[in-house]
């Protein structure tokens, strides 16, 4: 599952067994830790982190780890309308950034408490709250969103809340590969789905990209990923 690269160092190889246990040896036994992943829309953030969440369950047994994504905290469709931003959903602005900093600061101090979070529904493309349950036994969250290492505010403030953070690097026509093919399985015509993933996802990487070098590890999206890539 992927290739990881540390920012400062040569290219190596590790799998997904490689990456959950990399994650788990970053939570503290008896506490929480949350690992971070970003990346562009389309570069495989979303599958990978499922994934390291799921083998770290398989490994350290089930309850330990939990996926959090960003993208319950996309404001909602009547929102969007009235701040006049629905035709780019998904900037930076469409986002309660505060929000997500907030519920990483809940995560790391509620240990002894369920700690709720929302989910992101694609069916009505809405975020729907309280569906990602954290338990208290929870040791290893596994947040992921595009904007994590964006350097304002409010996303600045979250690094200082990760143990590390990874970015899933993938090229630019493979991520538009994925975010055609995605987009127009959810309805949008060819051109539809062309005309978003140049004009607003792509708008969206540029501010993505540039963030990746603030990254403690560089993830290669284009191999290993499974599925439906985010």
């Amino acid at each position: 599952m992927g290739r990881v690269t540390s920012a400062a160092s040569s290219s190596s190889a590790f799998d997904l067994t490689a990456l959950a246990n990399r994650a788990l040896d970053l939570a503290s036994e008896g506490g929480r830790d949350i690992v971070g992943v970003a990346g562009s829309p389309g570069s495989g953030k979303t599958t990978l982190a499922r994934a390291v969440a799921r083998r770290a369950n398989e490994l350290a047994g089930a309850g330990t780890a939990v996926h959090l994504p960003m993208d319950g905290f996309h404001l909602a469709n009547a929102t969007l309308d009235a701040l006049g931003r629905h035709d780019r959903k998904g900037a930076i602005d469409t986002f309660d950034g505060w929000g997500f900093a907030a519920l990483l600061e809940r995560v790391l101090a509620e240990t002894g408490n369920p700690v709720y979070a929302p989910a992101f529904e694609r069916n009505v493309d809405e975020p729907v709250a309280g569906s990602i349950p954290i338990p208290p036994g929870t040791r290893l969250v596994v947040a992921e969103g595009n904007y994590l290492l964006v350097d304002q505010d409010p996303w600045s403030r979250i690094p200082a809340l990760l143990a590390e953070s990874w970015f899933v690097a993938t090229p630019d026509d493979e991520r538009m590969r994925r975010l055609v093919d995605r987009h127009t399985r959810h309805g949008r015509t060819v051109e539809a789905a062309t005309a978003w993933a140049r004009d607003v996802d792509g708008a969206n990487a540029v501010i993505i990209e540039a963030s990746r070098s603030r990254a403690d590890l560089i993830v290669d999206g284009t191999t290993g990923l499974p599925g439906d890539t985010a």
